[in-house]
Parts: C-alpha cells; structure tokens; sequence
C-alpha cells in the first residue's frame, strides 16, 4: 500500500512540521549542516524533501541538488519555494522502488526512513550505497520518540543505512539520531593540515 495519500494530506498544509516555525527543526537543520565535513559538495541528493526548507539550506553548499518526496502535494511546495534556485531540481519519487540516474557526493536521508517497511531497508540501503561516489558523504537523521505511522525504529534504519561504511560523525539527544557514513574515514582537520 502507498504512503502517498497519507503524505498529500499532511501537505495539506503549507508547512505540516513547523520547519519554519519551530526552534527545534531549526537547531535540527542547523546541526545537520554544520556537520557536513565539505563546504561545498558538487552533487547533492535529499530524499524526503517535503516542503523544501532543508533543501533552500542545502543548495548554498551544492553546486546541483536534487530533492525528492513521495508526496505530489509536497514536490509543487518545494518547486514553488525553491523556484528562485536554478540549480535545484525537485522530483516526485518512491524510494526505494525508484532511483535517480548518477552518482552523488551527499545524500541525505531525513525523517523518512521510519515509514518504510523493516523489508525496505536493505534496498534503500543498497540503492543509496550505488548511488554514493567513492569521495561521498551519507547523511541520515530521525527523530527517536514513538509516534503513530512508524512502521521501524530509527535506530535500525541508521544501522541498516550504515552497513559497510565507516561513521564519520554521531550526534544523539532525546529527540534526534543523526550521522553520516562515507568509504574510508575521513578526517577534516588532517584534511586542512591540522595534525
């Protein structure tokens, strides 16, 4: 059964998560940002775009961004809202049934992991991991308390998502899981010659 109808209806409503409003999507998009390891990425893929608020702060730090959401109501937000930026294009897409051509050096998976199915975690995991260059970063973030429609714990989604890579950052509070995975470790300060 399709996730979609569910989704159009919380799209509904202009901005259904309090992206705009809430000091806690703020802070949590602001802490996603800062620990990208790159200040400017050349290919950028956001799964579960919504209304495209993470995806206006993504596109200063990625030379081509792709956003995609099942939702059909939630894509014409995200085109509307980031119409004034040519360089971001806005699909709507199954995942993981349907994947988008090429290779990306930063994928982002944000809060919608937990609505597939525990079957589904291993193809997203696989269909993300091919679509992950060598030099890439895997981002993913979910919130961690129970709530009606999730259908996995966070907590499997990240461990499932992270197979075969090596962590590069880790952050946990009460409310959030969020990490990032690439193919070799990475270090940023013995990037920029710091030790």
């Amino acid at each position: 059964m399709s996730a979609q109808p569910f989704f159009d209806e919380l799209h509904a409503q202009e901005d259904p998560f309090g992206y705009r409003s809430r000091w806690y999507e703020q802070r949590k998009r602001a802490l996603l940002l800062a620990s990208l390891d790159r200040a400017h990425f050349e290919r950028g893929w956001e799964l579960g775009c919504s209304n495209g608020v993470l995806t206006e702060a993504l596109a200063p730090r990625c030379q081509r961004l792709l956003a995609t959401d099942i939702s059909p109501r939630a894509t014409f937000q995200a085109r509307r809202n980031l119409s004034h930026l040519s360089h971001v294009q806005v699909h709507c897409a199954q995942h993981p049934q349907q994947w988008p051509a090429g290779r990306f050096d930063l994928i982002v998976c944000s809060e919608m992991g937990y609505y597939l199915e525990p079957g589904e975690l291993a193809p997203l995991r696989d269909g993300l991991h091919a679509a992950l260059r060598s030099d890439g970063l895997l981002v993913a973030c979910h919130w961690l308390p129970a709530f009606s429609g999730r259908t996995c714990r966070s907590e499997l989604v990240h461990e499932r998502l992270g197979q075969g890579l090596q962590e590069t950052f880790h952050y946990r509070d009460a409310d959030f899981l969020l990490q990032g995975w690439s193919w070799t470790s990475r270090s940023l300060a013995r990037d920029e010659g710091l030790r």
